[in-house]
């Protein structure tokens, strides 16, 4: 290379990572605007206000939630998919993310790995097996009997195609060989008020969405997804140690940008949010939900995203989880 264009070369990466970190520095300079692409008062609308909140009042500018429900979260995700990539529109998005690539394949208006980068992990949501009381089971081994002798007409309820509570079902059912009828919702809090009306009796559902009606008495808690009991359960044993041998499926809840968003902007997102999930009282609003705060770096989330990717296309190929 010429000295000149050494120069112009060096000059150029110069100004460049000077302009990233200038960018860094500045960033938010006005509101971001934040997807939660399910309807309020699931998971993930729970984790997202409690840290945005936070987020907010650590940063200076608000950041704002605007709630995008449809089709498993793909509509609020193609919203984000097609904004500009400056860190200003950003998602708070599940495993379902990763489940859509597959589920909707060519359906979908982005690709689910192409398209967005993710900025880190907020929290694990450890599911659980639940019940509407009617149903005459009170172990899982009883609802997997139970099952068997009634091959199709029992129905359970899920958030929506793809989504992780109808994959953990998918998981069960490729498993165990029951046959039961996937009923979708819009989200997670009408996947569960439709439990407790008895339009569905059986569902997988994030701890922190039933543990209030469990409580009451209104749903029958039978096994856990994760591979370790929750403290929000206690006496709730996992599928794993129930009847189900080598079941295990731990869904998350993390943030993702539009790729192309600058790194700096995504560092220090993820900084913010890793000292967000330290603050006492954050750990304790999460788990009072039963949602574990899971920090993690930027690498670490996309491993993850990747990994989990993978495991959900093979899960969804073997059972023909599909679009219905």
């Amino acid at each position: 290379m010429k000295p000149l264009l050494r120069v112009a070369s060096f000059a150029l990466a110069v100004t460049f990572c000077g302009s990233a970190l200038v960018q860094a520095q500045v960033y938010p300079a006005k509101t971001v605007r934040v997807v939660i692409p399910w309807p309020p008062g699931g998971s993930n609308d729970v984790v997202g206000r409690v840290v945005m909140q936070k987020m907010s009042e650590a940063l200076g500018q608000q950041f704002v939630i605007d709630n995008r429900a449809g089709a498993s979260g793909s509509i609020g995700a193609d919203v984000v998919a097609k904004a500009a990539p400056d860190g200003y529109t950003i998602m708070v998005h599940s495993t379902t993310h990763v489940g859509n690539a597959h589920i909707y394949g060519r359906k979908l208006a982005y690709d689910t790995l192409r398209d967005f980068t993710g900025v880190g992990m907020l929290s694990a949501q450890p599911g659980v097996l639940t019940v509407h009381p009617s149903l005459p089971v009170k172990t899982a081994r009883e609802f997997i009997a139970l099952a068997k002798s009634r091959p199709g007409q029992i129905n359970y309820s899920s958030s929506g195609n793809g989504s992780a509570p109808h994959l953990q079902m998918a998981l069960l059912i490729s498993m165990t060989g029951i046959d039961i009828v996937h009923v979708p919702y819009k989200g997670g809090a009408p996947q569960v008020t439709a439990l407790m009306a008895g339009e569905t009796q059986a569902s997988f559902a994030t701890v922190g969405t039933v543990i209030n009606h469990i409580r009451n008495g209104k749903l029958r808690p039978l096994g856990l997804g994760s591979t370790k009991p929750s403290k929000a359960l206690p006496g709730v044993p996992t599928l794993a140690a129930s009847g189900v041998p080598g079941y295990e499926m731990s869904p998350w809840i993390g943030v993702f940008a539009p790729t192309g968003t600058p790194r700096a902007v995504i560092d220090k997102l993820n900084s913010e949010i890793n000292k967000v999930l330290a603050i006492p009282d954050v750990i304790k609003s999460l788990e009072n939900q039963a949602l574990d705060p899971s920090p993690s770096t930027v690498d670490q989330f996309n491993a993850t995203i990747k990994a989990d990717h993978e495991k959900y296309g093979k899960l969804i190929k073997l059972t023909g989880a599909k679009v219905e």
